[in-house]
């Protein structure tokens, strides 16, 4: 049974109503200007999705997709929850981006303290991090968290409960390498664990707190936040039923998780963790990817959030070159991980990230155009997958914005 709500605006008629230019953008705070694109490829976004939808890929999802600083396509698709009641899918929802913390949170925040004096990019981590260097570890530079070519392995088991940022930290310090440090790309959520413990001990305020105070409140994130507050709930995607520090999610002990990070290592650290804990909506998404188009500046131009240059170096290759995969400090520009890219943006010269639970970024610096794609393909049950959705949603995004005149 299809799992459309029949309330919902089709596709089709938001993308021609967008297309045509009659809804403001994301409050850049630029003059309205009139942009053509093509409305039947943006139409096909809905569709797609929708197919998607009835095979059980996801119960739904927000797609929106900026273009030269307006939005041009922005549609709640299917259902926000299926269990333990049936709800509509809203463009407002609020979503558990797992690994999009890494970009929109923990990098950037990182950078901030470069530009700082803070930090260096080619610092040990142990230098911050005093008892890292144990196990040969003691090489390893900031960079090579940001790009994963430290050598530490993906994750920390995630059959083992603890509890506490503490614990979480005491573990990766006692970690063994994999391989040695630049030689291998291996993505690791310790990595960004690890950044993410460095910027609270650099800048003396805990990650959600530094985040806030100079990326998301600067660029009007308004709804971008760790451990969202109970009156968030109603809106917000729930994912799994879990125990509140078991893995995998199930079992008839499990609570419905709505408001609380899915990934158990961070729901162990508490909710806010360098490399998961972060919840938004579509629209701070398309402010953040608006900020790093206009080189690290407000929507309305009148503050910087990052340098040019820092907006430049997050996104250019970082990886050594022996690799033949491509990845920025932080950003993903060509890996296995890149579906979310689609057939038609340019690898290297366009980047993104994407989100276990379902979630993805990625933008254009050539057309100036951003696709955020949010849902929670893990709920009810962890099931379903979006790897390939994504792809030929910004698939259909580039071909609508490359026929610009």
């Amino acid at each position: 049974m299809p799992l459309i709500h029949p309330c919902l605006r089709t596709a089709a008629a938001t993308a021609t109503f967008l297309a045509a230019g009659l809804i403001s953008s994301v409050a850049t705070g630029q003059p309205e200007r009139s942009i053509t694109v093509d409305s039947a490829r943006l139409a096909r976004i809905g569709t797609v999705v929708q197919e998607a939808i009835q095979a059980g890929d996801l119960p739904g999802a927000v797609v929106l997709v900026s273009h030269r600083g307006r939005t041009i396509y922005r549609e709640a698709i299917g259902l926000r929850s299926i269990r333990p009641e049936r709800e509509a899918m809203t463009a407002e929802t609020l979503f558990d981006v797992a690994s999009l913390t890494k970009v929109v949170a923990t990098a950037p925040s990182v950078m901030a303290l470069v530009e700082d004096g803070a930090l260096r990019l080619r610092d040990p981590v142990a230098l911050h991090l005093p008892g890292f260097e144990r196990h040969g570890k003691e090489a390893i530079t900031i960079e090579q968290l940001l790009t994963h070519v430290s050598g530490l392995r993906p994750d920390l088991p995630l059959d083992e409960e603890f509890e506490g940022t503490g614990e979480a930290l005491r573990r990766i310090l006692d970690e063994q390498l994999q391989s040695p440090p630049g030689e291998r790309f291996i993505y690791s959520d310790l990595n960004f664990i690890l950044l993410g413990a460095i910027v609270e001990r650099v800048s003396g305020q805990t990650l959600d707190a530094f985040a806030g105070e100079r990326l998301f409140d600067p660029i009007g994130m308004r709804e971008t936040m760790f451990q969202p507050p109970a009156d968030a709930a109603a809106r917000t995607a729930p994912t799994e039923a879990c125990t509140p520090l078991g893995w995998p999610c199930g079992g008839p002990d499990g609570v419905m998780l709505r408001g609380t990070v899915h990934d158990p290592t961070a729901r162990r650290m508490g909710g806010v963790a360098g490399h998961a804990g972060l919840f938004s909506t579509a629209d701070d998404l398309a402010r953040f990817g608006a900020m790093l188009l206009a080189r690290g500046r407000t929507a309305d131009g009148t503050r910087a959030v990052l340098s040019p240059l820092t907006v430049d170096r997050m996104a250019a290759p970082s990886t050594p070159p022996a690799l033949s995969i491509r990845r920025g400090l932080g950003w993903d520009l060509d890996s296995p991980y890149s579906s979310a890219r689609g057939d038609l943006f340019p690898a290297t010269r366009s980047y993104g990230h994407t989100g276990f639970t379902g979630t993805s970024i990625w933008i254009d610096p050539e057309t100036e155009t951003v696709v955020v794609f949010l849902s929670n393909r893990v709920h009810p049950d962890g099931g379903g997958s979006v790897v390939a959705l994504r792809g030929r949603v910004a698939t259909l995004a580039a071909a609508a914005v490359s026929t610009v005149r």
